[in-house]
């Protein structure tokens, strides 16, 4: 019997579930999974979830007393949700979750470093060991920084709205963990500003990633690629041999459900004999590069954006059910 794409995918690349659904993750049975504000809210109105959220807001709620306002315990339950949630993931997952920072500070490097300190504490505080986390960091240049801190405190990184190859030398440098390059948002890009589309290993995205792999296995970095926001199977066969690969349980259920076979396009023995120029990238280096690709300024510009009304939406979101719990107490 012919093996499935997803099996053979498996046999060369780390197949991460890239949602906030619990149970969407242990039917597909990832090694690792990852999370983002998106994920998390579209997650927290869920019905399965609401006992989640619900105990998380109790305890906040406890923990301010009773003249706390709803913002005030929103606020508060906000900071635990993405760890309750990921808590959770990790008793379904054999390897890591990855809990992201509050997108809104992704131009603040002390401000990065306090929360991703706070959320490894809260993990540590709940019995998970630093090592089943990954801390979720904008590739801003503040951001970048941030991670080469928390790396040497031994709190591993995973640094995520990457579009260019300045973003991904200045990760490999500052020795984070991971990157998450994000093939479709890339494509969209493209075809947007193109009007064109794009298959195969002609898509902007894929090529983009099969780059910045390359540069990394010929230079012996060890910082490790999980392309990430596929659009399609199509992209994700053409990068079968990535590092990692976080896939959403839609795509993954499609590369379940084909077979045929699937040739490994990305290969590190291979990227060492490529002639690739090393490139050293410093603070001006960064900036002047960020700037000459409008599509890495565009798309980082608006993930953050999107993740910061994410992350208000989640807030309004708390704040109304702490609302409602508050008048099915008193009713009581």
């Amino acid at each position: 019997m012919s093996k499935t794409l997803l099996e053979q995918l498996r046999t060369m690349t780390t197949v991460v579930a890239d949602t906030g659904d619990i149970e969407a993750i242990e039917k597909v049975k990832p090694q690792d999974a990852t999370t983002n504000p998106s994920l998390i809210t579209a997650a927290a109105q869920m019905p399965q979830y609401q006992q989640i959220v619900d105990d998380t807001l109790i305890e906040a709620k406890k923990s301010l007393g009773d003249k706390a306002s709803d913002e005030e315990v929103a606020k508060e339950a906000f900071k635990h949700l993405a760890i309750a949630f990921g808590k959770k993931i990790l008793a379904v997952v054999p390897g890591r979750v990855s809990t992201e920072v509050d997108a809104r500070l992704s131009y603040d490097t002390e401000k990065t470093l306090e929360q991703a300190r706070a959320i490894i504490k809260l993990y540590e505080g709940a019995g998970i060991d630093r090592k089943r986390v990954l801390i979720k960091i904008a590739s801003t240049w503040e951001g970048i920084k941030a991670a080469e801190i928390l790396e040497k405190e031994g709190i591993h990184c995973n640094l995520t709205l990457l579009f260019g190859l300045h973003q991904a030398i200045a990760c490999a440098e500052a020795g984070v963990t991971l990157i998450s390059p994000f093939v479709g948002r890339i494509l969209d890009w493209y075809k947007k500003n193109t009007g064109k589309d794009y298959v195969g290993a002609e898509d902007p995205g894929v090529q983009s990633v099969t780059k910045i792999f390359n540069y990394y296995k010929h230079f012996g970095y060890k910082t490790v690629v999980m392309g990430a926001s596929f659009r399609n199977i199509g992209e994700i066969e053409e990068l079968a041999g990535s590092d990692l690969l976080t896939i959403s349980p839609n795509l993954l259920h499609e590369l379940e459900a084909k077979t045929g076979d699937l040739p490994r396009k990305l290969d590190p023995e291979k990227a060492k004999s490529l002639q690739i120029e090393k490139i050293t990238v410093d603070k001006a280096t960064f900036d002047k590069m960020h700037a000459e690709d409008k599509m890495a300024s565009d798309k980082l510009s608006e993930g953050i954006e999107g993740f910061s009304k994410a992350l208000v939406q989640l807030e309004e979101l708390l704040a109304k059910r702490v609302s409602e719990l508050t008048a099915v107490g008193a009713a009581n």
